[in-house]
């Protein structure tokens, strides 16, 4: 069944053929009949006689049939061959016969399409049609009570025909645009998915960026401290290389912690081992100890009543005051100090981050960098915006550099 429904679908044009096979020997033998049927007086199904009706009755009956078979393949062309027969018929006095069911067919088939001039012709000849065949030939009628309520049938099942093909093409035109809304969705779906996975690379990024460049930076220099006094201070040695062991075991610690989020299928269930949370403001004194335990004098001051912040504010204020310790170590120059001011007000969080040392040049941090290394300052930009706030970075007037970040509570997760 399956088979035969899709050779319908697939050849719909040899289907109304086959139709109008069927019509035209239904037309023929009505014709043959008219041919051979004995002279009768005239009332109700009465045959035409005479030989003109006899001699058009035959083109009015293929030209219908064609209507027919070629209804869906150029409906409008068949709506205007019909007209065109259907006067005829009425020039030539060709009473109505079987061949007329193409008139109810073509007006159900152009209703059925998105023309709308030749809907509303099909529409406007489906009135007319009764009144006009009540009209011309009155003879078929036993009263005029009978030709209303025969005008009256004919009108509703030529209206009901166009009504069905009305509605077919608004049902057709509303799944039509279920299966549009159904691609647009899901390639909204896919794109969405895109950005979310450009976006989570580019936060990873950031993550293994402030990992790597802040504890690596403390490493470096604890490093180059414990060569320069390997001989003469074994003591200061000692304690350069414990600095180096625990800040390598809290890098390892972060990057676990990221790489099992990219090993999880559920970020919430990591496999195997315990991963450390995010970090938040919590751990910046303990961010700024490690820092003055590299060398670096570093001043910290807690403003205003400290009260719980959303985990993206705490991870940004983290990552921000890490990024601008790591900035002054490495650009600060010699004996340079800094200043972390965090100020907790009751709709934001302002972090403040600054040196008194040469700073980084400008270059460093304005378009990706002119040495590929202005990615950090870069990041922090992205993740204040991530949480609606605003930051300013440069070098100080005075000297030196400072950062500064205004971080809104409101619409942060």
């Amino acid at each position: 069944m399956n088979r035969l429904y899709d050779f319908i679908r697939r050849h719909p044009t040899w289907v109304d053929s086959l139709w109008a096979v069927f019509l035209l020997m239904f037309s023929s033998l009505w014709i043959v009949a008219s041919v051979t049927a004995p002279p009768t007086p005239e009332g109700p199904n009465q045959l035409p006689q005479e030989t003109g009706q006899q001699i058009a009755l035959v083109p009015i009956a293929l030209a219908l049939s064609l209507v027919v078979a070629l209804r869906r393949r150029a409906p409008e062309k068949m709506l205007l061959l019909a007209t065109g027969t259907g006067l005829a018929q009425v020039i030539t006095d060709v009473s109505p016969f079987p061949g007329d069911f193409a008139f109810l067919v073509i007006i159900f088939t152009v209703a059925s399409r998105h023309t709308r001039w030749a809907s509303r012709f099909a529409l406007v000849g489906a009135l007319l049609a009764p009144t006009i065949n009540t009209l011309r030939w009155p003879e078929d009628l036993h009263d005029w009570t009978t030709a209303v309520f025969s005008t009256l049938f004919m009108t509703l099942a030529f209206v009901m025909a166009w009504v069905l093909g009305d509605s077919l093409r608004t049902r057709r035109a509303y799944y039509l645009q279920l299966e549009e809304r159904a691609k647009r969705l899901e390639k909204e779906r896919e794109a969405q998915a895109k950005v979310a996975v450009a976006a989570e690379r580019a936060r990873i990024a950031r993550e293994l960026h402030d990992v790597v460049a802040h504890n690596v930076s403390v490493m470096v220099v604890q490093a180059d401290g414990a060569a320069y006094v390997l001989d003469s201070s074994p003591e200061q040695t000692r304690m350069a290389l414990e600095t180096i062991s625990g800040t390598g075991r809290q890098a390892l610690a972060e990057m676990r912690r990221l790489l099992g989020v990219l090993r999880s299928g559920d970020p919430g269930k990591p496999d195997g081992d315990e991963y450390v949370p995010q970090p938040g403001v919590e751990q910046i004194a303990e961010l700024v100890e490690q820092v003055r335990g590299a060398g670096l004098t570093v001043d910290f001051k807690v403003e205003g009543d400290p009260h719980p912040l959303p985990s993206s504010v705490e991870l940004t204020a983290y990552r921000i005051v890490q990024e601008a310790l790591t900035n002054t170590r490495k650009h600060g120059g010699p004996h340079v100090g800094a200043t972390v001011q965090l100020c907790y007000r009751d709709d934001e969080l302002c972090v403040l981050a600054e040196d008194d040392g040469r700073g980084a040049q400008r270059e460093l941090y304005e378009e990706g960098g002119a040495d590929g290394l202005g990615h950090g300052l870069i990041g922090m930009r992205e993740r204040v915006g991530m949480v609606g706030g605003a930051l300013e970075a440069g070098p100080r007037s005075g000297g030196g550099f400072r950062v500064r970040a205004d971080l809104p509570l409101k619409g942060a997760d």
